[in-house]
């Protein structure tokens, strides 16, 4: 081999590395918008907002229709989702058509990023504002994710793959850990810093809008666009998003493993929303348990999603995926049998939950990336982001009704074992090497 040949992929290995670096700076950017925001107190406040507009029955009226107080914030990420299913299928294919997908993942992130730090305003009775901003921060914040997992293919190798997303998801768990640790300061500590209660809150909220835009400045520097062939127009949303499944049929082996994926995910995501409800329901634990459990388990993601990804390197992506799927379905189990009123049992639960939450998302996505024909990255990972965000109800709805039916916690939490035990029945059926090569890619010496 030549001086010059070495040299060639001695700079290429370096320009790699580059790139991925940026690329974990997108997770680092916009995971404490998920953590500070959605999962801890846009929520809570958004809700007392609403009430503070409501009628003396409760009620709000957006656009005159009658909704409980309550209701807002649930309906409002609903309404996010509905949004993102319209608009990812679209800016995926015309990245894909393209090939430019810096300047669509900016506008998307500095879009998200603007309407949190806009939540600052968030105040009084204007529930309308803040459920204008949430739509526009939770579908840009979709987009911008679908667009950020598409550079995947193109930015590691195969044999890389794994480790790159894994420390990806790992890099976006501890900035969402170190943020929520500074929000969490300022707002039990509010009086003593002489602000108010909701001022702490809109500050935390307009934090996460701040860190989300400054950071994402480091991938939209390094990573970098790739040449594509030219290609059709694309489609509206929906009719796009039907376009590229109808293209997927070709690949049943790709979309064999993304059933898989929408039936576990649903899974993850339920014990995620409502595993807090749990704790104050049925445990009677109080809040400021229930947010240290939230925090060990950032806290804990960023070990799993490492360890996880050495595993990998070891046995495999599909058989960590499947030792993860086991390791949910035994958690469940242990969490039924949680006696209540003992804060330790329940973070032990939280320990387990982080330690293969972080793993078993990092890996699916680098698993996915695998079976996804070269040139339609962005347009396979719309359906891959759809199914992880606008497909996750079923769970909620199975929650929700074993409680109606029993009354019971304990058997709501329970019921979820399904979604686990039968994604690893669908998972462990796709032969992932064989779909590989179905996809048109090389195949890792282990997957």
């Amino acid at each position: 081999m030549s001086t010059d040949t070495v040299r060639t992929a001695a700079d290429d290995a370096a320009g790699r590395r580059r790139e991925q670096r940026g690329w974990y700076f997108y997770d680092w950017a916009c995971s404490v918008y998920s953590t500070s925001v959605l999962t801890v107190f846009l929520g809570p406040y958004l809700t007392s907002v609403a009430e503070e507009a409501a009628d003396a029955g409760g009620y709000v009226h957006p656009l005159g229709i009658p909704v409980r107080a309550g209701s807002f914030f649930a309906y409002s990420v609903s309404l996010s989702v509905i949004v993102a299913v319209l608009v990812m299928p679209l800016v995926g294919a015309a990245a894909d058509r393209t090939g430019r997908k810096k300047p669509l993942l900016g506008a998307a992130a500095y879009v998200g990023a603007a309407a949190t730090t806009g939540m600052f305003f968030l105040s009084g009775d204007r529930y309308l504002l803040g459920g204008a901003l949430l739509v526009v921060a939770n579908a840009a914040q979709s987009v911008a994710m679908m667009l950020y997992n598409s550079y995947l293919p193109q930015i590691a190798p195969p044999e890389e793959r794994d480790a790159v997303s894994s420390r990806g998801w790992a890099f976006g768990y501890a900035a969402g850990s170190l943020v929520l640790v500074v929000n969490l300061g300022l707002y039990l500590g509010h009086d003593a810093l002489g602000v108010s209660e909701s001022t702490a809150v809109r500050v935390c909220l307009a934090s996460a809008g701040l860190w989300w835009g400054g950071f994402a400045l480091v991938p939209l520097l390094r990573l970098r666009d790739r040449p594509t062939a030219a290609r059709e127009a694309t489609a509206p949303g929906l009719r796009q998003l039907a376009a590229t499944v109808r293209d997927m049929r070709r690949h049943p082996l790709t979309l064999a493993f993304l059933l898989a994926y929408l039936v576990y995910n649903d899974g993850i995501q339920t014990v995620i929303s409502q595993a807090s409800i749990y704790g104050s329901e049925e445990l009677g634990l109080g809040q400021s348990t229930l947010i240290g459990a939230v925090l060990l388990v950032q806290v804990l993601a960023v070990v799993g999603a490492l360890a996880m990804g050495r595993l990998a390197r070891r046995y495999g992506a599909k058989r960590t995926i499947l030792g993860s799927l086991a390791a949910w379905t035994l958690t469940l189990g242990a969490g039924y049998f949680l006696p209540a009123g003992v804060p330790v049992g329940f973070f032990l639960l939280a320990a387990a939950i982080g330690l293969v939450l972080g793993g078993s998302q990092a890996l699916s996505r680098s698993l996915f990336s695998h079976l996804v024909p070269p040139g339609k990255e962005a347009e396979y990972f719309s359906a891959y982001e759809v199914s992880d965000r606008g497909m996750s109800w079923l769970g909620p709805l199975l929650f929700g009704l074993t409680y109606q039916l029993t009354g019971s916690y304990r058997d709501a939490i329970i019921s979820l074992v399904i979604f686990f035990v039968l994604g690893f029945a669908l998972l462990a059926r796709v032969p992932v090497r064989r779909a590989i090569g179905d996809a048109g890619n090389p195949v890792p010496e282990r997957i």
